[in-house]
């Protein structure tokens, strides 16, 4: 089985494994377990930041990130399909009780003048804009990839402002690989991101948040405990963070290759609706045009070919590559597409 779905589906590898069972261990709720420690350590140095948490999920990293930078009654300016609104289960309201302002964008990517149109003016009858987020790479966008300039333009605006801002950086290191931009010069334009290393990077479980701020990263730790993700022996999971960050960064550019490979064949079916140029990273969306069956239908019979993606829109499907997809699964999965959808 071919499965395409997303890079969560990524199994750690024997070496991978071998350095999570060697892993030295304390309790990380007394701040004790080394593993964790230097996983943090390394995550802090990697993106030019002074402290990080180690978290169990990119959801978990998100919404501390929202919690300690607003507060109830807050607005936050978010584009639209971003992973906060659409797959995080209305958590901010339902945790922060704050509202989010949604822009809609072609691909996931906020101009910056639909951001500085969207902040609240100081005013006792409205409500207040109590933080911007951004999403790099961005997920329902294709794995778009934020512009420097733009990021650049829009940290501009919320200074001045005096608005914080929040990166969901999932897939940062995507972005990092596929334009050469350093992580930590990605993160300095923003007081918390968060990055996930069981995605592209293959590690089982975990999400990391960064910030500049000690007092910041106190409170993160404290509402972590408070949503349930404060963990004891946790450096057998941070063992494979770190495996993840030595050695899983750069051969991102594969998995980009991949999708881009992947693309090309979709292009030659007539049913599919694709432009191969919008492919910047790992993820293709294309959408299937003049067909008798539903989506759901053409995704079920995919599977019986013995291939998995998924549907995310009425006629739009996703393919996400990842380190356990391989040139010649790639292959195949253009000869299936095309003999399934050519039916």
């Amino acid at each position: 089985m071919i499965d395409l779905r997303s890079d969560t589906v990524t199994k750690p590898s024997d070496a991978m494994r071998e350095v999570m069972a060697r892993a030295e261990v304390g309790d990380d709720v007394y701040g004790e377990d080394p593993t964790v420690n230097r996983l943090q350590e390394m995550a802090a140095g990697l993106l030019g930041k002074a402290y990080a948490l180690f978290v169990p999920s990119g959801t978990m990293a998100n919404q501390l990130s929202i919690r300690v930078q607003t507060r109830p009654g807050d607005e936050v300016i978010i584009e639209s399909r971003a992973h906060i609104v659409r797959y995080e289960q209305g958590a901010a309201a339902a945790l922060s009780g704050v509202q989010l302002h949604m822009i809609p964008t072609d691909r996931g990517i906020l101009d910056p003048t639909q951001v500085e149109v969207a902040i609240r003016p100081t005013d006792p009858h409205t409500l207040s804009t109590g933080l911007i987020c951004l999403e790099n790479t961005h997920n329902s966008g294709g794995g778009s990839i934020y512009p420097l300039a733009s990021i650049e333009r829009i940290r501009e605006i919320a200074l001045a402002h005096g608005i914080p801002m929040h990166l969901d950086g999932a897939r940062l290191f995507n972005a990092v690989v596929a334009t050469g931009v350093s992580a930590a010069e990605y993160a300095r334009h923003f007081e918390t991101v968060s990055f996930c290393l069981s995605k592209g990077l293959g590690a089982p479980v975990g999400s990391l948040v960064v910030t500049n701020d000690r007092p910041m990263v106190d409170k993160l730790r404290r509402f972590r405990r408070m949503y349930g993700g404060a963990m004891r022996q946790a450096g057998i999971l941070a063992a494979a963070g770190i495996y993840a960050l030595e050695h899983n960064i750069s051969r991102l550019k594969e998995d980009h290759e991949h999708a881009r490979r992947l693309a090309r064949l979709l292009q030659k079916i007539p049913t599919v609706s694709l432009d191969p140029d919008r492919v910047e990273t790992n993820i293709v969306m294309f959408d299937l045009v003049d067909s008798s069956r539903s989506v759901q239908e053409i995704v079920a019979s995919l599977k019986k070919e013995g291939l998995l993606l998924n549907a995310v829109g009425g006629t739009t499907i996703r393919a996400v590559t990842h380190l356990d997809v391989t040139v010649q699964d790639i292959e195949k999965a253009g000869q299936i597409f095309a003999r399934v959808l050519s039916r």
